[in-house]
Order: C-alpha cells, then sequence, then structure tokens
C-alpha cells in the first residue's frame, strides 16, 4: 500500500486523534481511508444523479401525470429489487 506524507492543521490533528481515541478507529490512516472512501462514494452518488437528470432533460416534455410519473417509479423499483 503507498504511504503518504500529510500535514494537518492542529484542529484536524486533534479530531483525528479523538477518532482514534473513540476506538471506531485503530489508526488516523484508518480515519483518513474512511472519510477518502465516503467521498468517493458521495462523488459516484451526485454524478448518478447528474446524468439521470441530464437524461430526463434531453427525453422531453412527458404527457403523464405526477401521479402516473410516481406510479411508474414505484413499479420500477419494485422490479428491480
Amino acid at each position: 500500500m503507498p504511504r503518504q506524507s500529510i500535514t494537518f492543521t492542529e484542529p484536524n490533528d486533534d479530531w483525528l486523534r479523538s477518532q482514534v481515541e473513540g476506538k471506531e478507529y485503530s489508526s488516523k490512516s484508518d480515519v483518513v481511508n474512511d472519510l477518502v472512501r465516503k467521498a468517493r462514494s458521495q462523488e459516484n452518488e451526485l454524478e448518478q444523479i447528474r446524468k439521470a437528470l441530464v437524461q430526463g432533460e434531453e427525453s422531453g416534455i412527458s404527457d403523464l401525470t405526477p401521479s402516473e410519473i410516481m406510479a411508474r417509479v414505484i413499479q420500477r423499483k419494485r422490479k428491480n429489487r
């Protein structure tokens, strides 16, 4: 695994240390890796939302009512379980 040297501000270092002292993480590296994983996951989710919005805009105006659209979304979600 690649090693990195990172400098933290005092408040951030204090927070990292408190996470390790709280026994949820075994090291500051574990905390940082978890934060990076969460940021990557959030970035991926936002990209999926952006793609869906673009797809929706490009599909044009629907003749369906909001209730019909909602029913179709619910039906599609049930199928994908």
